[in-house]
């Protein structure tokens, strides 16, 4: 017997239309994590909606966030192919959007390793060091931390924020071309049939952009798999670093200077914490954070309220699972809603208010690093980001040194 038989598939989202399923509904002005919002106050946190020739759930609980992530993580650990990763990403060459297959585990091993390893961060201190206090000294040129401690730090070379010269620019294009592109609706995504129309230029544009070298130093350890070779993998993985510390700092710390001056008690206090534990007479070290208690909660407050990746990257399941008591088949694309997760009322109070002191109070015990699905900014399970000690430790420092 079929397991179909015996349990039900989750509630599909009304208002579908032939062939395109609920495209339309996410094709207006509101972003996709608000319409999606929407939907789950009316289907309630589990729900499915047809895109095209696709089926995705929709999760918009920690409950049933935990339930894909945790209890179900080895079903829900591989990632959907779009059109923009396969250009964009060298062809899946890039970990963080690769299938879950050997590639995927050697590649995270790789980086988890030989970057973001305690040890590797340690003996990475200099640099970050002398990164923060340049762009601090370039904050008076009306520049930002931007991505030149990352790029540092993976590449060896640095990249002037303030510097308009040709080099500079030609990598500033290229990274946001990377994002305008990757985060971009494509037609054939849905449609595969139509890709070969190639509606709107996105393929020959990502062509483009694919093809281009994006950095000239590799990593240097040459490791190849059965579907890329060594140099593609290097490139691949060096951009993957590169990406995800520069949307997830920069976004961040924009978020947490706005969310301060828009309350200048919390800035306040965060003041005073300095001056206790630092003075006025030098910057803050990395052994400082230690006492810093204040900050930490001013940055778990920012990331429940702005999450750099509402919607996360969609997983995609192997196999069949149970999901909250219905039956989820095989290649369903999984989407958990973050930003709805994180402004859930049964959870938070005063859900839209920035309030850093809830992480001292009432949800204390509450952290980040994936075992608490009511605040999960990095995700969890296999895919969990694995830069999340060096992202906190960056945000951190530089926003209290600002």
């Amino acid at each position: 017997m079929d397991i179909q038989e015996y349990f039900e598939e989750a509630p599909e989202a009304g208002n579908s239309w032939p062939v395109i399923g609920h495209l339309h509904l996410l094709r207006g002005p509101k972003p996709p994590y608000i319409i999606l919002s929407e939907m789950a106050d009316k289907y309630g946190p589990i729900f499915t909606i047809k895109m095209g020739v696709h089926r995705d759930l929709i999760v918009s609980d920690h409950e049933t966030a935990k339930e894909c992530l945790s209890i179900n993580d080895k079903a829900f650990a591989s990632r959907t192919s779009t059109l923009a990763m396969e250009f964009l990403s060298y062809n899946h060459a890039m970990f963080g959007f690769a299938p879950y297959e050997n590639h995927w585990h050697q590649m995270r091993k790789l980086a988890t390793l030989e970057l973001l390893s305690n040890y590797r961060l340690e003996r990475l201190k200099h640099v970050r060091e002398s990164e923060i206090k340049t762009s601090l000294k370039e904050l008076y040129q009306l520049s930002a931390l931007g991505p030149e401690e990352r790029w540092m730090m993976i590449v060896g070379k640095r990249i002037p924020s303030s510097g308009n010269d040709e080099e500079s620019e030609k990598w500033k294009k290229a990274l946001k071309d990377f994002f305008d592109l990757s985060g971009k609706f494509v037609i054939s995504d849905a449609l595969p049939f139509l890709r070969w129309l190639d509606i709107g230029g996105d393929e020959r544009l990502m062509n483009k952009n694919g093809n281009e070298d994006f950095m000239d130093v590799m990593l240097s350890l040459a490791v190849e798999t059965e579907k890329h070779d060594a140099d593609t993998i290097n490139k691949a993985t060096c951009l993957a670093m590169i990406l995800a510390a520069l949307d997830t700092t920069m976004v961040t710390l924009t978020w947490a200077m706005s969310l301060l001056l828009n309350n200048r008690d919390e800035l306040k206090k965060l003041q005073q914490e300095l001056d206790i534990h630092v003075g006025k007479d030098r910057l803050v070290q990395e052994s400082d954070i230690k006492n810093l208690a204040y900050l930490k909660t001013i940055i778990k407050e920012t990331l429940r309220l702005f999450p750099t990746g509402p919607l996360g990257v969609p997983h995609e399941s192997t196999e069949d699972c149970m999901v909250s008591g219905y039956h989820i088949p095989a290649g369903t694309r999984l989407i958990v809603n973050i930003s709805k997760i994180h402004r859930d009322p049964q959870v938070w109070s005063d859900t839209c208010e920035f309030r850093p002191q809830r992480f001292l109070t009432t949800h204390k015990v509450i952290d980040f690093k994936g075992q608490n699905f009511e605040l999960i900014p990095f995700r969890s399970g296999p895919r969990m980001c694995p830069g999340v000690s060096f992202c906190w430790e960056i945000n951190e420092k530089f926003h209290y040194n600002q």
